[in-house]
């Protein structure tokens, strides 16, 4: 495939992992010639994930560089830090803060501004799956997007977060084909697709092996180091 891999772990709000405190010089997440690898921690894990030269980005970043917005970190003193990627509209965010789908745009907006790369999160809840709704939801979501520019988009079945269940290969497929059909000519097919929902070791190669499937946003998994490294593993091969 031309598109290279990306495999991004989102830790959510969980402490780094023993293999990162531990300072071990090369784990599974550092970076690697055949396969992206990002980490979105906490913002107080960016800087030890700087430190310990792994690439890395805030689960959301504030679009004003600052202000009188108590408790928010904005993109801009992330990008300071040294962060190279931002998470945006994770499902999570949109439900317990009311992010909507223009508050999302305009994060990765602000991330482009300021050369940091977004991966953008979208996806449809089981009753709007249930509803036969999913590709009006997910449409909608992309709709508002700066489609033009270089960004990455992760299509996250609401529905699989943290449930364990997990969209078929057949399903996980035929929604990326969709969102790259939705995609501006001269962008399809540079731009990467991940499937976040209960991406394990287990699962990840029938996943990855799909063709408009270009990596996975991890939750859970990723928290482990050796589970995260072999779904790093099953794309490097992928990749040969």
């Amino acid at each position: 495939m031309s598109r290279k891999y990306l495999i991004a772990g989102n830790w959510k709000m969980n402490p780094a992992p023993l293999v990162l405190r531990r300072d071990m010089p090369h784990s599974p997440y550092h970076p690697r010639p055949d396969v992206d690898v990002v980490v979105f921690p906490t913002f107080l894990d960016l800087q030890s994930c700087i430190d310990a030269k792994i690439l890395c980005g805030p689960q959301f970043g504030h679009t004003e560089e600052h202000g009188a917005h108590t408790g928010d970190i904005s993109l801009k003193m992330c990008k300071n830090l040294g962060c190279l990627y931002t998470l945006c509209g994770h499902s999570e965010r949109r439900a317990d803060h009311g992010e909507t789908s223009e508050d999302v745009a305009a994060q990765a907006i602000a991330a482009l501004e300021l050369q940091m790369h977004p991966v953008v999160c979208v996806g449809e809840t089981e009753e709007e799956r249930d509803a036969g709704k999913e590709k009006e939801v997910v449409q909608a979501q992309i709709a508002v997007l700066p489609l033009e520019s270089d960004i990455t988009i992760a299509y996250e079945p609401v529905w699989a977060i943290g449930t364990g269940k997990t969209a078929s290969p057949e399903q996980a497929q035929e929604m990326h084909a969709y969102i790259r059909s939705l995609l501006p000519e001269d962008r399809q097919e540079q731009t990467r697709i991940l499937y976040g929902g209960s991406m394990k070791p287990n699962n990840a190669q029938e996943l990855l092996s799909q063709s408009d499937i270009d990596g996975g946003l991890i939750g859970g998994a990723s928290l482990q180091s050796d589970q995260f490294g072999e779904i790093v593993e099953i794309a490097s091969k992928l990749s040969e």
